[in-house]
């Protein structure tokens, strides 16, 4: 490996790194506003020069640079000094004094800069620059008179999130940052730019003058907005939830974050069940704990388990799953179901292996597969930190895409191979078979849109008859089956069981059967017209669809308000913790549980958290390995679905409003005011 100095220590390096990448590498910090390590290099503020022998005597840009053996690397001289400071002195003539009214003021990368480097006078007299604000949406507020012209905000947009939206225009004092055609950026990752932006010239539009950075408390927690679990920091300010951040997760989200993830957090506060209800003549109307625990438990002992069903909704955390299928199993209910969309994987049962519903192949390593087939499913709004993966993979051209299903834009380009069921068995008569009979690592991400409906689990026989078992996408050294989940509770119920027993009722039939007693676990997303003969018991945090058609509403946590373990798609474990206690009389939702297994006299075996976890983790050892991605293992695809007649139509995403996909994003107003912008769908059919 090549060896260079950097002030005077000797340090090794991988071939083809920068100057800039070198220093950090001997733990110099060179100050930097345009440099990204994950954008494409655009050496425009100038800010990181060192000093470099051999070489010209004057300052070079290190972020530009390509480090050589043998060179000397200078970051502390008088020469590189006084160059910054420069630098500092020429991004500084037009920035305006706003540091008291930004955003950004306490995490700004150039007032931080400005510390080391800046002057304490100017010795510019001219007028300062001012630029017209530009309208970016819902979700940026522009100061681009703060601009510095980075580029950052370009770059992103175009490379990771794949809209190619923002530019620069005119040259010189004229140039300034804008989107093309005065429009507003359509990106599901937008709110990145805000993040990315190092001088406060965008900053967060649903957060503007809520916050100074050194009011809020940090909590590191789980995003379950989606499947993926990306890594998040909440910010709040007492009770508040003010903010969710991305953190540094490289198997997962790297250190991006979707717009919903982001900005639903206003919705923690709006709408919210603080207290319990008890439907008494027609209307609901506040009651104590007891009382609400009282009706319920009159209400269970009435009647047969056969009587009795429950639907777990998709933020559920994998305590309040245990709780309440430890209580209702040990009252004989066998009705019992996670799965509120209907998904059907086929038999899940103790000997279902679960690769059969994960995200086997993984985040990070779909980068690695060469050939991908997307079947009914739209990235984009499913999982938009794994389509910026595939982005990432087909940028670098090493990657052939296939659709089936619905024409979306996606963001890169893809070979669309058919819309219904017909097209997997057509796969083996066109062009495509070949790419995936030659393929070394091919990856087959399938939606749980098709496999929402009736023919859902003889949608998932059919992929693996067509597609898995014929190509060897599934074996010892590779598993490239992938169902992309939707929701963050969905895999942790499948994982301990949280299904019908035998001869036990779906989602489906719970809504249909006519039961007399239907407990809704925050399910929301459901059609609740079957349930007006039903009493319905209503666990949950917000006051939705599901508590609208309750006759006791028992109010639990959001999972800001609790520490809960979350499964994500890939099957890895995550603990999410609180950053705030829960609003008003409202309880975490195993303890609801507990209290009212008491009631029944089949009082649950634990006391705490930890007693609960334990025992979690007795009952499925799988829960015990916190952060681990399990070991992708090679199993029997024939046992997927269930073969069956399949009906006509599209296998499409059953997302129709990606901002809007569960309580909190509904209760929040910057989801609605963002949903109403970029409501026009993705669809390409129209085209």
């Amino acid at each position: 490996m090549p060896i260079a100095k950097v002030n005077g220590v000797e340090v090794e390096f991988e071939p083809g790194m920068t100057v800039l990448q070198v220093a950090e590498l001997a733990g110099e910090e060179i100050p930097r506003f345009c440099y990204h390590e994950r954008l494409s290099i655009a050496g425009n503020c100038r800010m990181c020069l060192v000093e470099v022998k051999p070489g010209p005597p004057k300052p070079q840009a290190s972020c530009a640079l390509p480090a050589a053996d043998g060179q000397e690397i200078f970051t502390n001289t008088p020469m590189v000094k006084k160059a910054r400071e420069g630098v500092m002195e020429f991004l500084l003539i037009n920035h305006p004094l706003d540091c008291p009214i930004c955003d950004q003021g306490g995490e700004c990368d150039l007032q931080d800069q400005a510390m080391g480097y800046g002057r304490d006078g100017s010795r510019y007299q001219e007028n300062k620059r001012a630029v017209e604000e530009k309208h970016l949406g819902p979700t940026i507020k522009t100061y681009m008179t703060r601009c510095i012209q980075c580029t950052r905000c370009v770059r992103f947009s175009t490379e990771v999130a794949g809209v190619t939206e923002m530019g620069m225009i005119s040259r010189g004092e004229g140039a300034e940052i804008t989107s093309y055609l005065e429009q507003a950026v359509s990106s599901e990752l937008s709110g990145n730019l805000n993040d990315l932006c190092p001088v406060g010239a965008l900053t967060h539009k649903p957060w503007s003058f809520n916050y100074r950075p050194w009011e809020l408390t940090k909590t590191e927690t789980i995003d379950v907005m989606d499947a993926l679990g990306a890594h998040i920091r909440i910010d709040n300010r007492g009770a508040a939830v003010l903010r969710a951040l991305p953190r540094l997760k490289e198997d997962l989200n790297e250190e991006w974050l979707s717009d919903k993830s982001r900005y639903a957090v206003d919705g923690l506060g709006r709408q919210r069940l603080d207290k319990p209800y008890v439907r008494k003549g027609g209307s609901l109307t506040p009651a104590s704990w007891d009382e609400a625990l009282n009706a319920v438990a009159g209400k269970l002992q009435a009647i047969t388990a056969e009587k009795i069903g429950v639907i777990a909704g998709d933020l559920q955390d994998a305590e309040s799953l245990k709780a309440a299928k430890d209580l209702f199993t040990s009252l004989g209910v066998k009705n019992l179901d996670c799965r509120q969309h209907g998904e059907q994987f086929g038999p899940v049962s103790a000997n279902t292996p679960r690769e059969s519903w994960l995200f086997n192949t993984g985040v990070a390593a779909l980068e690695e597969a060469d050939v991908i087939l997307l079947v009914g499913t739209n990235l984009r709004l499913e999982a938009p930190l794994i389509n910026a993966r595939i982005r990432k993979a087909w940028l670098k051209g090493q990657v052939q895409i296939g659709v089936i299903g619905e024409a979306y834009d996606l963001t890169y380009d893809y070979e669309h191979l058919g819309s219904d069921a017909k097209a997997l068995k057509d796969i083996k008569k066109g062009a495509f078979r070949d790419l995936l009979k030659n393929a070394k690592k091919p990856a087959v991400l399938v939606g749980t849109g098709p496999l929402s409906g009736e023919d859902g689990a003889a949608v998932l026989s059919l992929i693996a008859s067509e597609v898995l078992a014929p190509y060897n996408v599934v074996r010892e050294d590779w598993n490239g089956f992938n169902i992309v989940h939707q929701a963050a509770g969905r895999v942790a119920g499948l994982d301990m069981g949280f299904v019908p027993g035998e001869g036990g009722l779906d989602t489906r039939g719970i809504l249909n059967g006519k039961l007399d007693v239907v407990v809704l676990i925050g399910a929301d997303e459901i059609d609740t017209s079957g349930l007006k003969d039903s009493f319905v018991v209503y666990v949950g945090s917000h006051g939705d669809a599901g508590a609208s058609v309750a006759d006791v509403i028992l109010p639990g946590a959001a999972y800001t308000e609790k520490s809960g373990m979350y499964v994500n798609l890939e099957g890895r474990v995550q603990i999410a913790e609180r950053a705030v206690f829960p609003k008003g009389e409202a309880k975490e939702d195993w303890s609801i549980f507990r209290a009212l297994s008491s009631k029944l006299g089949q009082t649950l075996p634990y006391d705490s958290l930890s007693d609960l976890r334990r025992a979690l983790i007795t009952d499925h050892p799988t829960f015990g390995r916190v952060d681990a991605k399990p070991v992708a293992k090679a199993f029997d695809v024939t046992t997927l679905g269930v073969k069956g007649e399949i009906k006509d139509g599209l296998l499409a995403s059953n997302i129709k409003d990606f901002y809007l996909t569960n309580p909190i994003a509904r209760a929040s107003v910057a989801m609605a005011e963002i949903s109403a912008v970029r409501s026009t769908p993705l669809s390409l059919a129209a085209e």
